[in-house]
């Protein structure tokens, strides 16, 4: 049944949201040229890697400018990124992702290869049993106030006990978010 909503919601949400994914795209590109997509290898279910999709927020060259951890005053991210990561439409292009079945529309976010040094086996292994989704319990609750230990404690506690009404309160706690003060 999650499957389903997964592939249902995501089909919807592209049809309903394509004037904003096609103004995005341009957007980036008039700003800083194309690729207007950039992709990220992530850790999903059992432990295989898959590319994670986002809008490009950042400059072209922005490895070659230096590694950050990515804040808001990060000056590798474009004037367009800073609009499309504080609505989160940067993370849009997930959902094709979800259509690949790499991603759920809920779940815990999916972790670079680096970040499983953060996690014993046994978490690891919890961690890896569901897919990484769009948004999850984490997000929901803190956004991006969340310290690593807590969303590391929320993914695991999402991982064990995720039923159908949870993935809904979720998703529903996450659009309040967006809609009522933005992304953080």
């Amino acid at each position: 049944m999650k499957r389903a909503m997964d592939v249902l919601l995501s089909l919807l949400a592209l049809a309903a949201l394509s004037p904003v994914l096609v103004a995005a795209a341009l957007a980036i590109a008039w700003e800083d040229g194309r690729p207007v997509f950039f992709r990220q290898i992530r850790v999903g279910r059992g432990g295989r890697e898959f590319g994670m999709f986002k809008f490009r927020s950042m400059v072209k060259n922005a490895a070659a400018i230096g590694p950050y951890f990515t804040a808001g005053d990060d000056p590798r991210i474009t004037r367009v990124g800073r609009l499309l990561r504080r609505t989160s439409i940067d993370e849009l292009p997930q959902l094709l992702n979800v259509l690949r079945g790499d991603m759920s529309l809920v779940g815990p976010r999916p972790d670079v290869p680096a970040q499983r040094s953060l996690y014993t086996e046994a978490d690891w292994a919890v961690r890896c049993s569901v897919r990484p989704g769009l948004t999850g319990l984490a997000q929901a609750e803190l956004r991006s106030e969340a310290t690593p230990e807590q969303r590391l404690a929320l993914d695991l506690r999402y991982a064990r006990e995720h039923d159908v009404r949870m993935d809904l309160c979720i998703m529903a706690r996450t659009v309040g978010r967006l809609a009522g003060r933005g992304a953080n």
